[in-house]
Formats: structure tokens, C-alpha cells, sequence
């Protein structure tokens, strides 16, 4: 069932991402009128149609944001050195302004010596190693962008997230542990479930906050959350034979979980087709923010040049 967009437990995240798209492309055309501005370049390493979902909505929104958008698409069979070379190349050229290595990549390529390999000054996807790690010393401008829309979602409700506790279902090394980083930077009591926590029902059912990321179709029921919760869903999920417009399931059973929680991302549904959700459309907002961060940083670092007058 597709939801109510009237309902107002579900945080819409159109509006979030129309409204900072709106700042970001005001601040874009003023560096513009300054200095040079890159393109943002996506590299993908063989055919696949689930990236291709997310390259055009990239696409899109750099579009939107004011920034050149360029695709690449590697030979599935290039080898790991030859692509190594090739990010160099692209740390290289001062009109490249960020690098995005689409996921997942062939079996014989090691994405993290990939991620390690792009300059975190054009990391505009928060992947590199040390992108990361700074998370920690809270340097959070450029964090993980799935990570960063879980807390850009979470403040469109209006919550303050000091002391609130806050349950983080799933640790992966991109979306759980960053997130929960990312949320104890902003004061909440974190939480984080995995498939070894003995009850995760037991710890999100005394949570202000739920945020969800494992791959599991409706794993998060009603009878799992305190009433009144916030509940930000990032699972996508594909039931059924693989297929781009096929419709896609939530980690969280949305129809049944709206009657408790007091806000909700929904999943399918947010923006755009089936394929697109909430946290996808916040996600690649968050990736363009991130590019005018790293844009500012290059800047700063004397890799650009400095400010002059542009236009007739």
C-alpha cells in the first residue's frame, strides 16, 4: 500500500530535500560567479541495473543543485592497479570537484583500497577510510551520505536529539556505525542492535528513536516500538524476481507501525517511483552538500584558485 501523504507521522522527504537543494544551488551559483566550480564524477565498474537507479537520481540532483554531473563506466574486468591509476588521475584534475564509486563493484576489485585511493578533499561520498574516522573526532562534514539523511530526517520532526534514547538496529561500516556516530555528535543516547544482540525488541521498545538499517523485509513490527516513536526506515529491500521497477519493502512493516509511531519515513514511496525511498531521496541530497563542502575545503587548501571576478 503506498502512503497517505497527508498522514502527518510520515516525514516527507521531498520537502527536505527541495528546500536544501535550494540553498545548495543559491550557494553554488555564488562560487560560480568567483571561481570555477568541477563536475561531479560517478565511476561504475561494470554493467549494473541497481546502480543505475541510483546514478540518475545522483544525476538528478546535481542538476537541481547547479553542478555538472559525469558518468563513467569501467570494464568489469579492469584490473585493480588500472583503477587505482585512473582515481589518481581524477584526484588530479582540478575540474573534477568529487569522486563517487558506485557500489557494489566485481568480485575481484577491493572497494576499500578504492575508497582509500580518492582524496578525502573530493570524497563527496564520505567513503574514504579517513572520511570516516574523522567522524569520530566530530568532523562530520563529510560523512557517509545514507548516514548523514538518517539525522537530516530525524531534525525535520522537529525532535531535540539531546539525551533522547536512541536505538541503531544494524552496525554496518556505511550506514549503522557512522549513523550512530553521527547521532551521538548530536546528543543522543545510542544504542546499536546487530544479528548477536540477544532481544533487539527489548531495546527498541524503550527507544525515543528507532533508526533502521539490516536488509530485512518488515523486521520492525508495531509491537517492537514505545508508542510516539520516531521511526527513520533505510532498508531496501527487492521481494521477488530482480527487476529495477520492481517495488521495494522497508526494514519496518510501515502500514502497521504508523498506528504507533509518531513519525515515520515510508518505504516504498517519498519521492519518484517505487524504486526511490525517503532516505535514497534525502541520501543524494546529503551528496550534494557534501560536494559544497568539499568544494569549500579545496578552496581553503589553495588546490583552487582564489576568488576573482567571473562574467562580462
Amino acid at each position: 500500500m503506498m502512503p497517505d501523504r497527508h498522514d502527518h507521522r510520515l516525514i516527507d522527504g521531498r520537502a527536505v530535500q527541495a528546500r536544501i537543494l535550494a540553498e545548495l544551488r543559491a550557494a553554488f551559483a555564488r562560487e560560480k560567479a568567483i571561481r570555477p566550480v568541477g563536475r561531479l564524477l560517478s565511476v561504475s565498474i561494470g554493467p549494473s541495473p541497481g546502480i543505475e537507479v541510483y546514478v540518475r537520481n545522483q544525476a538528478r540532483g546535481a542538476e537541481r543543485a547547479g553542478l555538472p554531473f559525469e558518468q563513467q563506466l569501467w570494464p568489469a574486468d579492469i584490473p585493480q592497479e588500472e583503477c587505482k591509476r585512473r582515481i589518481a588521475a581524477l584526484n588530479d584534475d582540478p575540474g573534477v570537484l568529487g569522486i563517487i564509486l558506485q557500489r557494489p563493484v566485481p568480485a575481484h576489485i577491493h572497494v576499500r583500497s578504492l575508497q582509500a585511493a580518492i582524496h578525502p578533499l573530493k570524497d563527496v561520498a564520505g567513503m574514504n577510510p579517513a572520511s570516516i574516522g574523522n567522524i569520530v573526532y566530530d568532523d562530520l562534514a563529510l560523512a557517509p551520505c545514507t548516514a548523514a539523511a538518517a539525522v537530516e530526517l530525524l531534525r525535520e520532526t522537529g525532535l531535540n536529539l539531546r539525551g533522547l534514547e536512541l536505538v541503531m538496529i544494524g552496525h554496518s561500516e556505511i550506514v549503522g556505525k557512522p549513523a550512530a556516530f553521527l547521532l551521538m555528535a548530536e546528543g543522543a543516547t545510542v544504542t546499536v542492535c546487530h544479528h548477536m544482540t540477544r532481544s533487539v525488541a527489548m531495546h527498541s521498545r524503550r527507544a525515543d528513536v528507532v533508526v533502521v538499517a539490516v536488509g530485512k523485509p518488515h523486521l520492525i513490527g508495531p509491537e517492537m516500538l514505545k508508542p510516539g516513536a520516531a521511526v527513520i526506515d533505510i532498508g531496501i529491500n527487492q521481494v521477488g524476481a530482480p527487476a529495477v521497477t520492481l517495488p521495494i519493502l522497508g526494514d519496518v512493516d510501515t502500514d502497521r507501525v504508523r498506528e504507533v509511531a509518531g513519525w515515520i519515513t515510508p518505504v516504498p514511496g517519498g519521492a519518484g517511483p517505487v524504486t526511490v525511498t525517503v532516505t535514497v531521496t534525502v541520501t543524494v541530497t546529503m551528496l550534494m552538500r557534501n560536494a559544497l563542502t568539499a568544494h569549500k575545503r579545496q578552496v581553503a587548501s589553495g588546490w583552487l584558485p582564489p576568488a576573482t571576478l567571473r562574467g562580462p
